[in-house]
């Protein structure tokens, strides 16, 4: 029997450096490859339940770093979604990156595959564009005591993409952390409701979908949430106290 050609897919992306030409190391040496299987593992269960095939697959980058005006991975992204298109057609995709690959995840979502990007933990320079963005939902989620990227540059961001055309919110995790270890169960969770409503395989929590559908002037402040507050409403108990 022949297999069903899948209807959607994630590409995944995880986090490199700011610099460094050579490969990402192999196998399990490569750490924030490591960090995002748990997310990979999620997805795929979550669409193993669902009546769509979503297909799962990680991009693998040439060079480990995003090396400025280079921007490595961004080329990466790209090419692995010109391959996706080839292989099973024009299907709705939701980039899932975290930290440098959440930045390439953003700058790629102009591709025509692109549904939308969930960014987690992500790396957004302030100068980086936002037009691509245009037409996409874009979901960032950050630690409040990240100190690795920044959340008030993320926040800032989905401000700017709103005013550009892009449905935007940000999820605050408190207490998390950059490598997101910390909380680690509650950002799986959240990763993959968020990826399954983004792809209309599941249900995105009613004040997600609320955020996204700000109108393009709405303050950046508007489109944030708080993890627990955000969990207390879907749960329809009383917000965590802070």
């Amino acid at each position: 029997m022949a297999q069903r050609p899948p209807s959607a897919a994630v590409l995944v992306l995880h986090g490199g450096r700011e610099s460094g030409t050579g490969p990402p190391p192999p196998g399990p040496l490569n750490l924030p490859g490591l960090r995002m299987r748990p997310f990979v593992r999620a997805i795929g269960r979550a669409g193993r339940g669902s009546a769509d095939d979503v297909l799962v697959r990680q991009v693998r980058y040439a060079h480990r770093g995003w090396n400025g005006p280079r921007a490595d991975p961004l080329h990466d992204a790209l090419a692995a979604l010109d391959a996706l298109g080839e292989e099973v057609g024009h299907v709705p995709v939701v980039l899932l990156g975290h930290s440098m690959g959440a930045r390439a995840a953003l700058c790629a979502a102009g591709h025509p595959l692109v549904r939308g990007v969930v960014g987690l933990a992500p790396w957004c320079p302030p100068g980086d564009p936002v037009s691509q963005l245009a037409g996409r939902d874009v979901v960032l989620v950050h630690s409040s005591r990240d100190r690795m990227t920044s959340p008030q540059a993320s926040q800032s961001l989905t401000a700017r993409a709103r005013r550009a055309g892009a449905r935007t919110c940000m999820v605050t995790v408190r207490g998390g952390d950059h490598a997101m270890i910390r909380r680690a169960p509650a950002w799986h969770r959240l990763t993959t409701a968020l990826v399954s409503g983004l792809l209309g395989s599941g249900s995105l929590p009613g004040p997600v979908r609320a955020a996204l559908d700000l109108p393009p002037t709405a303050e950046a402040t508007e489109g944030t949430l708080d993890l627990d507050r955000l969990r207390a409403a879907m749960e329809g108990a009383a917000p965590a106290k802070p």
